[in-house]
């Protein structure tokens, strides 16, 4: 018993699921689903492409500030190149002086002139060769994004011409299925097995004609216009024939009437009285 139960309640799943699908399909094809159907996927689309290009402007903007970066970094090391020399003249200016005044190569090593003049020039080659590596990295970095951002634009493109493609072909598909669905239709018409509606209105027109040729017919005869009608064509008839026979007989085509029967005997036996005896 339960299994029968549970059986049942598969066939009726299977009989519903079975309605859906055919809704489902008939909703499908229909031209404004289909239209609305492309529409949603052609702004799903867009929405990417809009992410995608907000993506690409990050690291546009990523490239520009690189780029800025590098330009700056590249004013600091030609001031840092220009400080560095300035540093290395007063070294050698200060050593000249030194070296004047009797110097040794140990005391001016020591003297506090010098030691700045080296410390300076030291700091201004360490810092320079800092943003001089800082600037390959950059260099490298916005090289990089070069590269990257040009893909991504070819693929803006592809997804751009994409759409267009899609939207064409949105178009297109819903003219497809209008024209299939009136060629079906017409079909089906014509085999008798329309459900739209147009071949039993057809079938209705013609049963009222048919009604009302029907209905004119009887009130002509109930009138009496019938039989007046019919006695005319009786007598035009006549009249007709009667013009006939006369031409006839007027051009010899008239037919010969048949003698009766008793003048021809009666004829006969006056030519045998006749004969001598």
């Amino acid at each position: 018993m339960f299994r029968a139960i549970g059986r049942w309640i598969k066939a009726v799943g299977y009989l519903l699921t079975g309605q859906v699908d055919s809704a489902r399909r008939v909703l499908d094809t229909n031209p404004h689903v289909i239209r609305a159907k492309y529409d949603e996927v052609v702004r799903e689309k867009v929405n990417r492409i809009q992410q995608f290009k907000q993506a690409v402007a990050g690291l546009i903007a990523q490239e520009e500030s690189k780029a800025a970066k590098i330009k700056q970094l590249s004013n600091e090391v030609a001031n840092l190149e220009r400080l560095k020399a300035g540093a290395l003249a007063k070294a050698k200016q200060t050593v000249a002086k030194l070296q004047a005044a009797g110097k040794s190569k140990e005391e001016v090593h020591h003297d506090e002139s010098y030691k700045k003049c080296l410390a300076a020039f030291n700091d201004f080659s360490s810092t320079l060769t800092e943003k001089q590596d800082r600037i390959e990295e950059l260099e490298s970095d916005v090289a990089d994004y070069e590269k990257t951002i040009g893909e991504h634009k070819v693929q803006l493109q592809q997804l751009l011409r994409e759409v267009e493609k899609i939207r064409s072909e949105a178009a297109d598909a819903v003219a497809d299925v209008i024209s299939a669905k009136q060629e079906k239709e017409i079909a089906d018409t014509i085999a008798g097995i329309a459900e739209d509606g147009t071949a039993e209105e057809l079938q209705s027109l013609r049963q009222m004609r048919q009604e009302v040729k029907a209905e004119a017919r009887i009130s002509k005869e109930m009138a009496g216009t019938h039989t007046r009608s019919q006695e005319a064509e009786f007598l035009e008839y006549a009249r007709t024939s009667e013009s006939t026979s006369e031409f006839d007989s007027l051009i010899g085509l008239a037919e010969e009437v048949e003698q009766p029967k008793e003048s021809s005997e009666s004829k006969s036996k006056e030519s045998e009285s006749a004969l001598p005896e």
